[in-house]
């Protein structure tokens, strides 16, 4: 600077230009989050398939490998393949095992790209399909959610995930076409609200689409598993799901207690006709099992609605204890564990 305060003039006499600056991580990146647990088979080739993806996209990119408590050899694979792009590969070490929800929050917490995709680790979301979601966030849309239109499963979780989402659908405002399908993409704005929300259970796409301004979803190929087997047992999509129900809606209690006022209905007039028949008639033990299988309904349908009240309650339980929803060992990035 000379003592005017103007720039020094180059040797032709004109101005130096700054220097052109090309998008950062932050402001144009793109980071995958991708929860492992015992995938060791399929590893390798999302590797290099996400890695080639991401290249072509020609912006900043990271990739996130959330390891959630393998017992297969998934991290060690994990952090060989981590060396051949250390400056955009990183993986988090939980504990162990958390679920995937848990993973992917940890993964979502890690990010630094302005769009957050999720991708499962079982190659089944193909990784050739990220480009799709990142057209949609290109077109304005903060939200992503793909849609698998000739899903590669079981019929029973094909029958199962259509009652579901059918379910959720006419129950919560949450206008998702697929609630199981793990590739999505989320701007950074609303990964920071879901971070915030601090929900012990948490079912990050629904919460991400109780944010959004502007969601949509799009179609994404499915592909069949090649190599290890799920990991949601039958059990474990009820939970999932039950988690989903109970975090967004108290519809289950309100059927229950419309269904209760019908029967209480219908009851009292039962009541009402047996108390004149026996006016009229007189004692009567013909119709005695009819009131045994009568008791043990609407027993039955006190248990249900028992049932239905402590799922809400274990929910309350499980929040207000305010335990963290995982635990992390050490995070391997820049040739480094920490």
């Amino acid at each position: 600077m000379n003592g005017a305060g103007s720039p020094i003039p180059a040797g032709d006499g004109r101005r130096l230009a700054p220097a052109a600056s090309g998008p950062t991580l932050e402001s144009g990146g793109i980071s995958v989050v991708v929860p492992v647990y015992n995938e060791v088979a399929n590893l390798a080739p999302l590797f290099d398939r996400t890695v080639k993806t991401l290249g072509s996209l020609g912006r900043p990119w990271e990739l996130i490998f959330v390891d959630d408590g393998s017992g297969d050899g998934s991290l060690p694979l994990l952090l060989d393949l981590r060396r051949i792009h250390s400056e955009n590969v990183r993986v988090i070490e939980l504990s162990r095992n958390f679920g995937q929800h848990a993973a992917v929050l940890a993964g979502l917490r890690a990010a630094r790209g302005r769009v957050v995709v999720t991708l499962d680790g079982d190659l089944q979301d193909p990784p050739e399909e990220i480009p799709k979601l990142i057209a949609c966030f290109d077109a304005g849309h903060d939200v992503v959610g793909g849609y698998r239109a000739e899903r590669q499963d079981s019929r029973f979780r094909r029958w199962g995930s259509r009652l579901v989402n059918e379910f959720r659908a006419r129950t919560t405002s949450l206008a998702m076409r697929d609630q199981g399908c793990m590739l999505r993409a989320y701007a950074r704005e609303v990964v920071d609200v879901i971070l915030e929300s601090r929900e012990t259970i948490t079912f990050i796409p629904a919460l991400a689409q109780l944010y959004a301004s502007n969601p949509t979803d799009v179609l994404v190929a499915h592909a069949p598993r090649v190599a290890g087997t799920s990991k949601y047992h039958f059990w474990k999509l009820i939970r999932l799901n039950f988690d989903l129900i109970t975090g967004f809606t108290a519809a289950p209690l309100q059927v229950f207690s419309m269904l209760g006022f019908a029967i209480s209905v219908f009851s009292a007039g039962l009541v009402v006709l047996l108390a004149i028949r026996r006016l009229v008639i007189g004692p009567e033990a013909e119709g005695l099992f009819t009131l045994f299988g009568i008791l043990f309904f609407l027993v039955g349908v006190c248990i249900t609605g028992i049932g239905i009240l402590g799922e809400y309650v274990s929910r309350i339980y499980h929040e207000v204890r305010r335990r963290p929803p995982y635990v992390i060992r050490k995070v391997h990035q820049d040739g480094k564990a920490s």
